[in-house]
């Protein structure tokens, strides 16, 4: 009898999704290609395999640079065309300015209330305002220079005291600097002190929320299978959705920690973070400024600039370990624009232009963020002749765009000179940082520590791998962020002159 009932069910299930999906045609004509056969309930979810940036890839060579699936119950369009995306964050810029529903935005982003995460609107565009004007504008990044040299210094002393009193190359594991690097950059801008690394006060506070971001960065995407599948509420509740809520707790506490810790500061202690700025606005706007604003505020910093930044150094260090001629070109530059008197500033970076076309190329075939945050149509719109429903969630692979051979010559080579000066305008083409409204407004942090890391690395040291085979480049295709599989091993030895200009 129970097997009767099951059997029924699942056949009613059936039908009501065939009808529905011919009813959507119907209704909406001239619908981006898809492919056929979506599976009852999970739709073409089971097609997903990781890396999802390379599955797109291979679907959208077969039907087409603009295509659709069903996750679950919900309509995606997957964008692999610059025609396209332009279309769409021009023409479509509004109708596309949203975001999708998601349990991490509902649990982990203050009910959706974040930079990243809230919906277009009045609220959105208050807390854009706050943190462009109040966290991100130049003159902000501009009084916060000195903590990233500082933590350039900190790496720098960190190598050059492994190498040893004799100074020889020695081996050494680069992932973990950067990521202590970038999270104490973004750590000591927004509370005043950094959370890792040697002789740290606050390091296991610092150990335990970066586990938390790993975890929730390798929930995130905007394809978790776990985000498009409610009937598991029908079968005693969602794993997922409370490991994202137990997550949140956690995050939550440090943050509110943090908050708390400033606003019962002294009279007399300094007053010059990021927190301190924004607790000093709550106390005139405290309608804007809320408690949660401001860890919304700090938790998009972390989540957002810790990691890309991170991995677009170990990238980067790959392949100029892997391209010891664009290495020798990029010293010759730094040698020749700064000298060895002086250690590299980020006054110099406008001048080091094939620095920067090196930064260029490796975000080029290795973005951090391979599919840019998603987007969701609140309206009907038409991209590139297509029909997108409203309520469709759009995805743009920026990845697959980026190695485009109709877009670039030998889309697959590390080639910096792509980039150089009077060549054709190859940055425009670029959307490691998104684009239209919802561009990510952190690039400017991201150029700074990115170029000032990467140059102070070049400058101040020889470099060379730890065998003769190349540096591997496979990546590890879990999550939102596109990290290296193994992490990067690589042999170093200080310069001469290192000493005297890194103090």
């Amino acid at each position: 009898m129970e097997d009767i009932f099951l059997y029924t069910s699942l056949s009613i299930i059936v039908c009501l999704l065939i009808t529905l999906k011919l009813f959507g045609r119907c209704r909406y004509p001239n619908l981006p290609p898809s492919p056929s056969f979506p599976l009852p309930i999970l739709g073409h979810l089971h097609l997903l395999k990781p890396p999802a940036y390379r599955t797109f890839h291979r679907l959208a060579q077969k039907h087409g640079p603009i295509f659709s699936l069903w996750f679950g119950s919900r309509r995606v369009v997957i964008i692999s065309s610059t025609s396209a995306v332009q279309e769409c964050f021009t023409k479509n810029d509004i109708v596309l300015a949203n975001r999708p529903p998601s349990l991490l935005g509902k649990h982990f982003a203050y009910n959706n209330t974040t930079m990243s995460s809230s919906p277009y609107g009045d609220h959105w565009r208050n807390v854009r305002r706050i943190g462009t004007v109040e966290v991100l504008s130049t003159g902000r990044l501009n009084s916060f220079s000195d903590v990233r040299k500082d933590e350039v210094k900190h790496l720098l002393r960190k190598l050059s005291q492994n190498a040893g009193e004799e100074g020889g190359f020695v081996k050494v594991e680069l992932r973990s600097m950067f990521y202590e690097l970038t999270f104490n950059n973004i750590m000591t801008m927004v509370a005043g002190k950094r959370f890792a690394g040697d002789h740290v006060l606050n390091k296991e506070k610092g150990k335990e929320f970066i586990e938390i971001m790993n975890e929730t960065l390798s929930l995130g995407g905007g394809t978790n299978p776990g985000e498009f599948m409610p009937f598991r509420n029908w079968f005693g509740g969602s794993v997922f959705e409370e490991k994202v809520k137990k997550l949140a707790k956690r995050a939550d506490a440090f943050f509110q920690h943090l908050i708390d810790e400033h606003r019962n500061k002294s009279a007399s202690e300094s007053k010059i973070t990021m927190i301190d700025h924004l607790l000093s606005q709550q106390e005139s706007q405290p309608q804007y400024y809320t408690d949660d604003i401001i860890k919304g505020l700090i938790q998009v910093l972390l989540l957002a600039g810790t990691d890309t930044s991170a991995v677009t150094l170990e990238w980067a260090m790959s392949n100029l370990l892997n391209h010891p001629n664009v290495l020798k070109k990029a010293r010759a530059e730094l040698d020749a624009q700064i000298g060895q008197e002086r250690l590299v500033d980020e006054s110099d970076l406008s001048n080091l232009q094939y620095l920067q076309s090196i930064i260029s190329e490796t975000l080029r075939l290795y973005p951090a963020a391979p599919m840019l945050v998603p987007h969701f149509a609140s309206d009907d719109c038409v991209v590139s002749g297509f029909n997108i429903p409203r309520n469709t969630t759009v995805l743009v692979n920026a990845w697959a765009i980026h190695r485009d051979p109709k877009l670039w010559d030998e889309p697959e080579s590390f080639k910096p000179e792509r980039f150089e000066i009077g060549k054709n305008d190859e940055a425009r083409k670029l959307m490691p940082f998104g684009m239209g409204r919802r561009a990510c407004p952190g690039a400017g942090l991201a150029q700074r520590e990115v170029g000032l890391t990467l140059a102070s690395l070049i400058q101040c040291f020889e470099w060379g791998r730890v065998s003769d085979k190349k540096v591997d480049m496979t990546e590890l295709g879990k999550g939102a962020i596109m990290h290296k599989l193994q992490p990067l091993e690589v042999m170093c030895k200080p310069r001469s002159f290192m000493k005297n200009v890194v103090h």
